[in-house]
């Protein structure tokens, strides 16, 4: 048995596929197949079922699964605690990003990429999900550090938090749309008056969906989801054309007139949303994942801030801070 076989073995039940696992191990999917089949004879055990569309494992396989894991993340602390001896930073850090949460104030791409010049033995990947799927991948630790959007008021369990942007949700709606039509000065509308309107959305999964459910709920109706999109400034341009309602986060007047819209605060139940770096609280696995926690913690801006925080991290946190910004900074929510 060899620790190769151990990885390609993962990677595959990782990625649900030989031809996925093969390209991150940047090596033949022939290859990989070949490793994993003496491993299992070996064995003496077929570890992966392959009669499915994905692959999975079989009851051996999922039994040796974290016992793979475990002999591989023993190697790699063995690797790590040579290294910092030397002074050098090594591992692989696995980050995820909700859709539409990376702009121009919060940058992570740059973040990324000067830790990437700072550390450049230190193998990073950046994928985006739905917040929901993410939440999932810290706990069984297929990623080690998230930005989301938050649905509730306070992390899951077993996760900590530091939140990024915290936003109010609004209605945007045409200049012609009928919440306008009796009052055109108006600028609130209670929630229970979206209750029979087409609402505009991000997708399911995602914390600001989950935070306009929440609040429906509460208010006794569930939303009528006409329209949902990924892409803030589609949910803007369905709105824009009289399409539905969109329930975004705040945008100031200059933008929602740039963009053809009207916002209304939501006054009843005041929903926000809320963007935050999420790790698990007993910490990431790695030092390198560390090291990049850390870094993100003290460079990404607080709430309403127009840079880095000048008074460090806070930690565990997701009470609503001041809000300010622009919506799109927090529509990935």
């Amino acid at each position: 048995m060899e620790l190769r076989q151990l990885q390609y073995f993962v990677a595959v039940v990782e990625e649900a596929n030989f031809t996925r696992a093969a390209a991150r191990l940047h090596l033949a999917q022939p290859g990989v197949s070949a490793q994993i089949r003496q491993l299992e004879r070996e064995l003496g055990q077929p570890l992966l079922d392959r009669s499915g569309r994905s692959v999975t494992t079989t009851e051996v396989g999922e039994s040796v699964l974290p016992l793979a894991r475990a002999a591989l993340a023993a190697v790699e602390e063995i690797r790590q605690t040579v290294d910092e001896f030397g002074g050098l930073l090594r591992g692989r850090v696995r980050v995820g990003l909700v859709s539409g949460a990376s702009t121009r104030r919060f940058d992570l791409a740059s973040l990324l990429a000067d830790f990437h010049d700072a550390h450049p033995q230190v193998d990073m990947s950046l994928t985006e999900d739905t917040s929901e799927r993410m939440l999932g991948a810290l706990h069984d630790g297929t990623l080690d550090l998230a930005v989301i959007g938050l649905a509730d008021e306070e992390p899951p369990a077993g996760l900590s938090c530091r939140i990024v942007v915290d936003e109010p949700l609004v209605a945007a709606v045409a200049p012609d749309d009928a919440l306008l039509a009796a009052h055109a000065d108006r600028t609130t509308v209670p929630l229970a008056a979206l209750r029979d309107r087409p609402l505009i959305s991000l997708p399911r999964g995602t914390g600001l969906r989950g935070v306009l459910e929440r609040c429906c709920a509460q208010a006794g109706f569930r939303p009528r989801i006409a329209f949902e999109a990924a892409a803030p400034q589609v949910l803007a341009r369905l709105a824009a054309r009289g399409l539905g309602v969109a329930v975004v986060p705040a945008l100031p007047a200059d933008e929602a007139a740039a963009a053809g819209l009207r916002t209304l605060e939501i006054t009843d139940a005041r929903p926000r949303g809320r963007v935050a770096l999420t790790w698990r609280t007993a910490g990431p696995a790695g030092p390198a994942a560390r090291a990049l926690l850390g870094r993100l913690r003290t460079s990404l801006p607080e709430p309403g801030a127009r840079g880095p925080s000048p008074s460090g991290p806070r930690t565990g946190s997701t009470r609503p801070a001041a809000a300010g910004g622009h919506a799109h900074q927090a529509a990935g929510a």
